[in-house]
């Protein structure tokens, strides 16, 4: 048999599969809790399930027009014209996909050419790198130093070069919980008009926040025309295995993006696209209020039990992760922590260093996602307490 790196492409050879599932399956293995990837273990509205089930018996089950339908289209074009004062022209401008993964992907394969370079903020979420280097890109991260994790002009701008063609923002942010606030959004506006850059706003967490407010890039002056905004309902909906993202970009850069999600998805799935229109019409914004109530009360309770395992940590101000360093508890790397914890304690979460182009930065930190049930986040919190403890004993 011949050589496995010389029968497969060199751009393979340059990332690994993805750290977050591998860490699933690890929890399975143990029967731990898995905190690792991030999807919830509570249901969906009962009203976006109805319309899911009602779009299935209407038959609305054969191809959907390619880059989303009519009425998903519509009911988006509405909120954001709504909730951010934007108006998106459904036929130009949006292109619904496969998950936001797949947004991603379409994106930097459409707008990317080989030789270029990509700025990734780190800590970063783990497909970023990946879907940069698939673009023959090269990647370039600009790592936001803990606890404050907050982007500093000069630092940005000494990394932007004549290669740059695009800055990835990912806010609220995975794995971190920062909101980026205007001040830190306009810096990154001033410098993409300065230089003439692309920015990949990556806003699925949009809806979840607990500190500041969620600010579209894309609003701010002169930015429409070069802000490509992802985003997707899996989080929003709690609806990850739906598979619904969003993109939303100027003309000129959909065309593009739109014959590449073509060749590589053809489509989301109908019926749940008709589902997630519903969902966006009729949940209003209670909704979407009751959502950071109840993710707030998560985060506390789950934050609280890391405080007393003696996890440090810096407080999440948005999506549902927090990053937590692990030193105290031992010296083990990142990697043998996660699954000594996943195999002695019963929690699994995910190694630092899977989001850091360096692993050493990672080495004493791990991920939990705590999108779970207060139950699930409770007993969590007592197997975390009870391993702390016998770690100290």
């Amino acid at each position: 048999m011949a050589n496995s790196q010389a029968r497969t492409a060199r751009r393979t050879h340059l990332f690994t599969e993805s750290v977050i599932r591998e860490m699933t399956r690890v929890a399975g293995e143990h029967d731990a809790i898995n905190l690792a990837q991030g999807f919830p273990d509570f249901s969906a509205p009962e009203l976006l399930k109805e319309a899911a089930c009602a779009a299935i018996r209407a038959d609305i089950n054969q191809y959907a027009i390619t880059w989303g339908t009519v009425n998903l289209r519509q009911a988006l074009a509405e909120k954001y014209a709504e909730r951010y004062g934007m108006e998106v022209n459904t036929e130009q401008e949006m292109t619904v996909t496969c998950g936001a993964t797949e947004a991603m992907a379409a994106v930097m394969l459409s707008i990317i050419e080989p030789g270029d370079e990509v700025i990734i903020l780190e800590p970063f979420y783990e497909n970023y790198g990946p879907d940069a280097v698939l673009s023959d890109a090269t990647p370039v991260f600009l790592t936001l130093e803990a606890p404050a994790y907050r982007l500093e002009k000069d630092h940005l701008e000494a990394v932007i070069t004549n290669r740059t063609r695009a800055i990835v923002v990912n806010t609220p942010n995975n794995p971190t919980g920062r909101v980026f606030d205007r001040e830190e959004l306009q810096m990154i506006a001033d410098l993409c008009l300065q230089y003439d850059i692309l920015a990949i706003t990556d806003e699925i967490y949009e809806h979840i926040y607990y500190e500041g407010e969620h600010h579209v890039l894309a609003t701010f002056d002169g930015m429409r025309d070069r802000t490509i905004i992802i985003s997707g309902l899996s989080k929003t909906f709690s609806v990850t295995g739906w598979r619904i993202g969003t993109i939303i970009a100027p003309p000129d850069l959909t065309d593009a993006i739109r014959k590449v999600h073509d060749f590589l998805t053809v489509g989301a799935p109908a019926p749940l696209q008709e589902a997630c229109a519903v969902g966006i019409r009729e949940l209003g914004q209670s909704y979407y209020d009751g959502l950071k109530i109840d993710y707030r009360e998560r985060r506390d309770v789950f934050l609280s039990a890391l405080r007393d395992s003696g996890f440090k940590f810096s407080t999440p101000e948005g999506a549902y992760y927090v990053l937590a360093d692990f030193s105290a508890l031992s010296s083990e790397d990142d990697t043998t922590f996660s699954k000594m914890l996943a195999k002695d304690g019963g929690v699994a979460p995910v190694p630092g260093s899977s989001f850091f182009s360096v692993p050493e930065r990672g080495r004493s930190v791990v991920r939990f996602a705590f999108c779970k049930t207060i139950k699930t986040l409770e007993a969590a919190g007592e197997r975390l307490r009870e391993f702390a403890s016998a770690r100290h004993s």
